[in-house]
């Protein structure tokens, strides 16, 4: 039997939406990537959801969504209800291999979503937390924008995705469709773990907290 227990599996994730915050507009579809360190894709997820009655779309957003069609299609096409897909996602997360680690570009956005949709439909989060209960993830997970930037040596304000360059991307377009988005971002973090592996190893050290 395989010992797992040091493992991370990486769910590298991508959200759209209607509007930029979870707090007033609607979680449109969602995949998820789930890979290793070298980028073996071991497993994948996509959804559609029902948008929320409680929310409304930010006009901003739409007004940029009718510039893609086709994104939009795949983004509203057969929807299912969050209060279904969400505990399903969660199952298949545990499902998988080792420790399970979010993925996303940026945290701060996918992550926003996907965390306040888990606990909100699945009582779970995205990020670790020390409160006990099922936790499907560890740690707080890995931004892209922050560690390509950082390994690139860029400028704080050059730290975006569209400055990657395409192969990193396994020159899979961004296309706005979650799971091509989530499949490309998978190949940049296999790419960006295999900058990060020539670099000089640090110890660690006793922790300063307590």
């Amino acid at each position: 039997m395989t010992d797992t227990t040091d493992i991370v599996t990486f769910v590298v994730t991508d959200i759209e939406a209607d509007g930029p915050s979870p707090l007033d507009s609607s979680m449109l579809s969602f995949a998820s990537v789930a890979c290793d360190v070298a980028g073996t894709v071991l497993a994948e997820f996509e959804a559609v959801l029902e948008p929320r009655s409680d929310r409304q779309p930010h006009p901003v957003t739409m007004d940029w969504w009718k510039t893609q069609p086709e994104a939009w299609r795949h983004a509203t096409e057969n929807p299912e209800r969050p209060e279904i897909v969400m505990p399903r996602y969660a199952d298949w997360v545990e499902a998988l291999p080792g420790w399970h680690a979010f993925a996303a570009a940026p945290m701060s956005f996918d992550g926003l979503w996907m965390d306040h949709y888990l606990q909100t439909y699945a009582g779970v989060r995205v990020l670790g937390h020390p409160t006990g209960g099922r936790q499907i993830f560890r740690g707080g997970g890995v931004c892209l924008y922050t560690m390509a930037g950082a390994l690139r040596g860029a400028e704080y304000l050059k730290w975006g995705m569209q400055r990657v360059p395409p192969d990193w991307y396994g020159h899979i377009a961004h296309t706005h469709r979650a799971i091509d988005d989530a499949r490309g971002f998978a190949n940049v973090l296999a790419k960006l773990f295999a900058i990060s592996g020539g670099l000089p190893r640090i110890e660690a050290t006793e922790s300063i907290y307590r």
